[in-house]
């Protein structure tokens, strides 16, 4: 089969794009044929070594995947030959990655595609979808009427957020850096967006929620403290996902006086029975068009180097060229 993998963790330079044996299913997995996947952050740092993990020889890049479950191991009940699927948290842990024609997945971490979803939209909302529901849902407890403030509502995270939020019943209000994302972000249901690179952010957001906002949601890898606390409504949750290096100011004092909370996760540390009940929202959402994928472009598989270094570029260099996730189909 083809698949996209490294050797030794390193740059995107060091992606092959090669032949390699077809697995075969084990007990208590599947193997499924793909139909498209889908680049995280994530992807990049583990392929590059920021996060280390001990990675199968050779490791196949990438998390996510949405195709057809071609062949099922030992002991498997819960699909069967046939299904379409998606999921997330391969790639991690241990586990090897989805950028290849087969992927062999533990059933537990895979979830039914609902008919009139694409494998395309599927994979594209895999780990963004659960992610932006762990965040909602399980840390942020956010409450219908609730007045929630998204960081970047137009990236791969955000625009999920921003959607997810509004099928929960919230306010939602949003920034992003051109008057064109700022239309976009809108169309995706958000009630304010501001251009953070034109407008005060501040001043624009008292318009819309005088008192604060009840939930910051924060998608940079430096999160500006001091300008968020100010924003936020007595008794608020900061929401953090990313910036593993970042040492930022911290407001201890009117934090704490405002009886604010701080919350940080990571997706692919929460169990699978965890996520398997952010799924069963995300499908429901899914097929009744409440919740869509927010993709920037569809690439073959073979360019998955290429994807990489676009991934890269906008997530630690700031290219601001990203609006959604790059998809990628064999």
């Amino acid at each position: 089969m083809k698949a996209a993998y490294v050797k030794t963790p390193g740059p995107a330079e060091s992606i092959i794009y090669g032949e390699l044996p077809v697995p075969e299913p084990g007990a208590g997995q599947v193997r499924v044929k793909t139909g498209a996947v889908a680049v995280n952050p994530v992807d990049t740092y583990v392929r590059a070594g920021m996060v280390a993990f001990e990675l199968p020889n050779p490791f196949i890049v990438g998390c996510d995947v949405a195709g057809v479950v071609e062949a099922v191991g030992p002991g498997v009940t819960r699909h069967r030959v046939g299904d379409r699927v998606w999921g997330s948290n391969q790639g991690l842990l241990g586990r090897q990655g989805t950028f290849a024609e087969f992927s062999v997945i533990g059933e537990e971490w895979l979830h039914r595609t609902p008919d009139g979803v694409s494998d395309e939209a599927a994979a594209a909302l895999s780990l963004v979808g659960i992610t932006a529901h762990l965040g909602l849902v399980g840390r942020g407890k956010l409450q219908p009427g609730e007045t929630i403030f998204v960081m970047g509502g137009t990236g791969g995270v955000g625009s999920t957020v921003v959607q997810l939020a509004k099928a929960l019943g919230a306010r939602v209000a949003a920034c992003c850096g051109t008057d064109e994302k700022v239309a976009e972000c809108r169309a995706l249901g958000a009630d304010f967006v501001v251009n953070y690179k034109t407008e005060d952010v501040a001043a624009r957001l008292r318009e819309f929620a005088p008192e604060g906002v009840d939930l910051f949601w924060e998608t940079r890898r430096v999160p500006d403290f001091d300008a968020a606390v100010p924003m936020m409504r007595r008794n608020g949750r900061f929401i953090l996902m990313a910036g593993r290096d970042a040492r930022p100011q911290f407001p201890v004092g009117p934090f704490y006086v405002k009886g604010l909370s701080l919350h940080g996760f990571v997706m692919f540390m929460e169990p699978a029975v965890v996520q398997e009940a952010c799924a069963a929202d995300l499908n429901r959402w899914m097929a009744s068009g409440q919740v869509r994928a927010r993709i920037d472009r569809v690439l073959p598989l073979s360019e998955t180097r290429q994807a990489h270094e676009i991934q890269e570029a906008a997530t630690i260099g700031g290219s601001g060229t990203l609006a959604g996730k790059i998809v990628l189909k064999p």
